[in-house]
């Protein structure tokens, strides 16, 4: 294989695996990867609350791409390349073993992600790869010959013959400016993956709360999702929120995030189902307080604020609940609705939806269709997914398959 430098600029999960794999690929190549900050894989050592959730038990490409709100269609080709087996295969391959929990995501056996930060570190130092701290991209240039001239921020003056673009989802317009400087559109960047700040005291004091299998929706705009909900000091958060906010990330900025929100804390349960629950209890437990006989798995509290919300005075005891009341209740389990005042980015992911048009990259190599042996990988291509793994796996394989082809002749 011929010998050539290939520079990386971005020292997150998408550019340490295309380093990674462009240098084991062709050893000849010289691979440079260049983070701007004092630190490589910041975003990997917080993910998953220090846990780091590598991918999702997710083996069929078609299904796999469904979980991607935005570039599911080129995701679904790049799949069939590099998917979760293939993941797991690399990381047990350099000796981390990953461990599948019940809701399909996995994560190092360790439980900690600095165990996927060491497997990268050793891997990228047994493969060559020079990686190179406190030096960002300021300015790029194409060669008329060919390749690329590169302004660091250290003043240094780089040559390359390939270049990958891995510097994270475009948070300001700034951080993408190297592809628009070599001809590139980038799609409008938008907050993803972000929770719901609800002004209602009631709720707001019963921070902490976990409902398992929740069900909310936004209604018109075709927005729904289920799974558990987290209640909070600033509103409702959780995986169903998150996913909620991923599927809806441009409807909801081009409201300013006010909208209307409504869960139905128990969607396992029809209407008709939980009527007959109610009925139930008044049959066996006429004169006890409708506000202490929760409907599992609700909690004592929630359920409280959720009667009296309907209307319902804690005073109410079963055998004197009017059909009206009754009714009420249930449309309040049901259908409770909230106005969503604002947003707070999950700290944990802060994904954006937004990045480099996919139309202007072969979706089959990575490379621009505009600029050759320009290439790119991760979160700064129009490409995000829901919470659960996805987005890395996203990263492992949008990074695999660029290293790959920057590998090749």
């Amino acid at each position: 294989m011929s010998s050539r430098r290939v520079v990386v600029v971005g020292g997150g999960a998408a550019g340490f695996f295309a380093a990674i794999t462009c240098a084991e690929a062709n050893p000849e190549a010289e691979v440079v990867v260049l983070e701007k900050s004092p630190q490589f894989l910041a975003k990997v050592r917080i993910s998953g609350g220090g846990r780091c959730n590598v991918t999702h038990a997710c083996f069929d490409a078609r299904e796999l791409s469904t979980y991607y709100p935005r570039g599911a269609g080129a995701l679904r080709g790049l799949f069939q390349v590099f998917q979760p087996q293939d993941t797991i295969a690399w990381f047990e391959d350099r000796g981390v073993r990953l461990v599948t929990q019940p809701d399909g995501c996995l994560f190092p056996a360790s439980n900690s992600s600095q165990t996927i930060i060491e497997c990268f570190l050793r891997a990228a130092q047994a493969a060559g790869v020079r990686l190179w701290a406190n030096r960002g991209l300021e300015q790029v240039a194409r060669r008329a010959e060919g390749g690329f001239d590169l302004t660091l921020s250290n003043g240094e003056i780089l040559i390359c013959d390939r270049l990958l673009l891995a510097t994270g989802g475009c948070r300001v317009p700034a951080m993408g400016q190297a592809a628009v400087t070599l001809g590139h559109t980038l799609e409008p960047p938008v907050p993803s993956l972000f929770t719901f700040q609800i002004e209602v005291p009631w709720l707001r004091q019963l921070a902490g709360i976990v409902i398992e299998g929740a069900e909310a929706a936004v209604p018109g705009m075709g927005l729904r999702e289920r799974g558990p909900l987290l209640l909070t000091h600033w509103g409702v958060s959780g995986p169903v929120i998150l996913r909620l906010s991923a599927w809806g990330a441009r409807a909801l900025h081009e409201v300013d995030y006010h909208f209307p929100v409504q869960i139905h804390w128990l969607p396992h349960l029809s209407a008709e189902a939980i009527a007959a629950e109610l009925q139930a209890r008044r049959q066996a437990q006429p004169a006890r307080l409708v506000v202490n006989a929760p409907i599992p798995p609700l909690t004592a509290r929630l359920w409280e604020r959720l009667v009296v919300t309907a209307g319902i005075s804690n005073q109410v005891r079963w055998a004197a609940l009017s059909r009206a009341a009754q009714h009420q209740l249930i449309q309040q389990l049901i259908r409770t609705e909230f106005p969503v005042t604002g947003k707070s980015l999950h700290k944990d992911e802060f994904v954006t939806c937004g990045g480099v048009r996919l139309s202007e990259v072969n979706c089959k190599t990575l490379e621009s269709r505009l600029c050759p042996g320009l290439y790119f990988a991760g979160e700064l291509l129009d490409i995000d997914g829901i919470t659960g793994g996805f987005n890395f796996q996203a990263a492992w394989t949008t990074g695999w398959v660029a290293g790959q082809a920057m590998a090749g002749a």
